[in-house]
């Protein structure tokens, strides 16, 4: 049954060291706020699940928290490197990590064979690219109907998946609005889903009936945390903040920067903070 919690406890009680998490959010609703929980915690020894990992996955792996990164894009969108992911790719600071690389389409399947409870996703991919020759996840198969030789990925099913999200009602079903990315298939498909959410409400009676709705039974736990998902955006409540984007680029490429800039703006930081930062760009949304 979906809990309501502070995110502190959310946190607490559904990420451990060691495990298999997805922070998942396609330039949009990226759950910032749940990620500089997890490393306020300190969790050590994570498999980082994302389709494009930024910010908040460069913030983690320069902490020392991931062992591995599974992604198909790894970037600061819009601007450039991930100097702290290339940091520890490259030269092992703070500690060496694994990489699994694949291509948006194998990312998804991969996430909606999940949540299928499938074993592997199947489908046409990876042609004319070398990601098979350094990716021993990616197989081939033969459609036994067809002849057709396809491209085959393992299933992702992390043991908990943090999204951001607009609003969820009193009985803990989440609503879903603008690019949701593979946010869905991402909670459906792990074992725990936590949501943080921008409010709550009644209920959801007066929406379009076609809207991306969670039902409560998906998620373990919501936190209310509005401007969560910030420097990203949340359609409807504000605008995404360009020029934190730019100015990570800077405080990243500088190990001593990056530890005070985390420092200042994490441990010393709460949930709670992240409402005032992004009170300019309300009005922009």
């Amino acid at each position: 049954m979906v809990k309501f919690l502070p995110l502190k406890e959310a946190v607490a009680e559904n990420l451990h060291d060691g495990d298999t998490v997805a922070f998942e959010g396609f330039t949009h609703l990226i759950p910032t706020a749940a990620a500089h929980e997890a490393i306020r915690q300190g969790f050590r020894d994570l498999t980082l699940i994302r389709m494009t990992p930024d910010l908040i996955y460069d913030q983690m792996i320069g902490m020392g928290m991931a062992r591995k990164v599974v992604f198909s894009y790894v970037g600061n969108p819009g601007v450039g490197l991930l100097r702290r992911a290339r940091d520890a790719i490259e030269n092992g600071f703070p500690r060496a990590i694994e990489v699994e690389e694949h291509s948006h389409a194998g990312m998804a399947n991969a996430y909606e064979a999940g949540a299928a409870g499938l074993p592997c996703a199947v489908f046409r991919g990876y042609r004319g690219a070398g990601l098979a020759a350094v990716n021993p996840n990616i197989k081939s198969v033969t459609c036994p109907f067809t002849g057709e030789v396809l491209a085959a990925v393992p299933a992702i099913r992390p043991d908990v998946t943090f999204i951001h999200a607009q609003k969820a009602d009193r009985k803990g079903n989440v609503l879903v609005e603008g690019i949701i990315g593979i946010q869905k298939e991402a909670a459906l498909a792990a074992k725990r889903a936590v949501v943080t959410v921008e409010e709550v409400v009644d209920n959801f009676d007066d929406l379009h009936p076609n809207l991306t709705v969670l039902p409560s039974w998906t998620i373990a736990a919501i936190s209310v945390v509005p401007g969560g998902s910030h420097p990203s955006y949340t359609h409807g409540y504000y605008e995404r903040d360009n020029a934190a984007y730019l100015e990570w680029d800077e405080i990243a490429a500088d190990r001593d920067r990056f530890q005070a800039w985390i420092r200042k703006n994490v441990i010393e930081s709460s949930a709670d903070d992240f409402a005032g930062r992004v009170e300019h760009l309300r009005k922009a949304a």
